[in-house]
C-alpha cells in the first residue's frame, strides 16, 4: 500500500487531498491512508467516521491519518477512535513537512482564527488529469447560523493572482483542458489582496493562459458576484456557462435566520442577468430542507424558487443541527418533515434536471471527454460518447436523447 486516500464534502477538499496525496509520495511515504473529513453537517461526521472504521477493518496494517474541517472542530470524536493514528487541523495539512519530519505528537490541531498565515496550495499542478479543481480561496468571513465551516477553516484568505495564473499555465502544460476554481466562499476572493476580485482573477487567467480552453467556477454566493464576473459571462467565451449557487432557502425570513447575505428575489434577479448574457447558461443550487423555525408555506417557496430561478441541479440537504451553532438552539422541525421535504425537494429537481436535458435533444455541444465513456457540456450536463472518443478531446456533439439522467449523442 502506498498513499490511499479518502475525500469527503466540497471539491476544495477533493483538490487539497491531491495536493496532500503528492506531498506525502514525494516524501516516500507508503502504507499511509489519508481521510480528509467534512463537517458542513452532523451526518457528513457520521459517514466519514464510518468510512474510517471500515477503512481500517480492510487495511489493518494502514497509518491512518485524519485530517480536515471535522478533524478541526469534532478533534474529540476522531480522537477517541482507536483505529486513528494521528489528527491534523486545516493549518497543518498542506504543510510538506509534516511528511518529512514525522512528530511523536497524535493530536496536531492550531487556532485556525490566527492571524499568522497558514499553507495555500502553492503554484505546483496537481496530477495532469482532463479537468483539474484549484483551489484559489480558503476560509469564510461570514457566519451563517447553520455552518461551522469558519471554524473549521478560519477567516478568508486568497492566493495572490500571479500564483493563480503560474499554476494554471502549469497544469494547462501538462494537457489540463479545462480548469474549476474553487474555495469555501470563492466570492470573496481578493478582499485581503487589496481590492482585487474574482472577476479580475478569471479575466487575468483568460488572458494570460491563452492555451486554456474552459475555465470554470465551482460553487458562489451569487449576491457577491462582482460586476467584472458578471459582465465576464457575456464577453468571455471559454468562462463555461454553469453556476452552483448557494441560495439555501427560498423564504426571506428563512434566509434572515439563517444569516444570508441575499433575499429571493435577489437570487431570481441574478439568474436572470446572467441568462440574459448567456443564454445557455445551466445553474446548480444548494438548498436545505426543514431549517427551524421552517413551516409549509415557507419551504414551498424554496420548491418555488427551483421554477422562479430556472434551476436544472440541485444539491439537497436535510437539516441538522450543529452543536454549538445558533440555528442548533432554534425550534427545530421534526425529522419527520425534514425528511419529507428534502424527498420532495430531490423530486424537483431530477424532474427539472430532466427538463433542461428534453431541451438539449437536437443540439449540438462541445463535450470534453472524460474517462468512463462521459463527457461534459459547455453546462456541465453529462453525455454518453459514442466508441472511440478519447478522453481529454474537446469533440462537437449533436444530442439525440436522454435518460433521465445523461444525455446521448447522435
Amino acid at each position: 500500500m502506498g498513499v490511499e486516500v479518502l475525500s469527503f464534502g466540497c471539491r476544495l477538499n477533493a483538490a487539497e487531498s491531491e495536493a496532500m496525496r503528492r506531498q506525502a509520495e514525494e516524501a516516500g511515504r507508503t502504507g499511509l491512508l489519508l481521510v480528509n473529513t467534512c463537517a458542513v453537517t452532523a451526518e457528513a461526521g457520521r459517514q466519514a467516521r464510518k468510512a474510517i472504521r471500515a477503512a481500517a477493518r480492510a487495511n489493518p496494517a494502514a497509518r491512518v491519518v485524519v485530517t480536515g474541517c471535522g478533524a478541526q472542530v469534532e478533534t474529540d470524536a476522531y480522537a477517541a477512535m482507536p483505529e486513528v493514528a494521528e489528527i491534523l487541523g486545516n493549518r497543518r495539512k498542506l504543510d510538506p513537512g509534516i511528511w518529512t519530519d514525522p512528530s511523536p505528537e497524535r493530536v496536531r490541531i492550531d487556532d485556525v482564527m490566527a492571524p499568522e498565515a497558514d499553507p495555500l496550495p502553492d503554484a505546483t499542478p496537481m496530477r495532469a488529469r482532463t479537468r483539474a479543481f484549484l483551489p484559489v480561496q480558503n476560509g469564510c468571513d461570514h457566519r451563517c447560523t447553520f455552518c461551522v465551516i469558519p471554524f473549521g477553516r478560519g477567516n478568508s484568505r486568497s492566493v495572490p493572482v500571479a500564483a493563480v495564473v503560474a499554476q494554471v499555465r502549469a497544469l494547462v502544460e501538462a494537457g489540463t483542458r479545462e480548469v474549476v476554481l474553487t474555495g469555501v466562499d470563492l466570492t470573496a476572493y481578493g478582499r485581503d489582496l487589496g481590492g482585487s476580485t474574482l472577476g479580475a482573477l478569471v479575466r487575468a487567467i483568460l488572458r494570460e493562459v491563452p492555451a486554456l480552453d474552459r475555465l470554470r467556477l465551482s460553487s458562489i454566493d451569487s449576491v457577491e458576484a462582482d460586476p467584472e464576473l458578471v459582465a465576464a459571462f457575456g464577453e468571455e467565451a471559454r468562462l463555461m456557462p454553469h453556476l452552483h449557487l448557494s441560495l439555501q432557502a427560498g423564504d426571506d425570513l428563512i434566509l434572515k435566520r439563517m444569516k444570508r447575505r441575499h433575499g429571493r428575489d435577489d437570487a431570481i434577479r441574478f439568474c436572470a442577468e446572467i441568462r440574459a448574457l448567456r443564454p445557455d447558461a445551466v445553474f446548480g443550487a444548494d438548498l436545505i430542507a426543514g431549517f427551524p423555525t421552517e413551516t409549509e408555506a415557507q419551504f414551498a417557496r424554496s420548491l418555488d424558487l427551483v421554477e422562479e430561478c430556472g434551476l436544472a441541479q440541485l444539491h439537497v440537504f436535510p437539516y441538522s443541527p450543529r452543536p454549538g451553532t445558533p440555528a442548533a438552539r432554534m425550534p427545530q422541525v421534526a425529522p419527520a418533515a425534514i425528511r419529507e421535504r428534502a424527498a420532495r425537494l430531490r423530486e424537483a429537481g431530477a424532474a427539472a434536471f430532466a427538463r433542461r436535458l428534453d431541451r438539449e435533444i437536437g443540439e449540438t455541444h462541445r463535450v470534453l471527454a472524460e474517462r468512463g465513456g462521459i463527457g461534459r457540456t459547455e453546462g456541465f450536463l453529462p453525455v454518453r460518447l459514442p466508441e472511440g472518443v478519447e478522453a481529454g478531446t474537446l469533440v462537437d456533439l449533436r444530442i439525440a436523447s436522454h435518460d433521465g439522467r445523461v444525455l446521448q449523442a447522435a
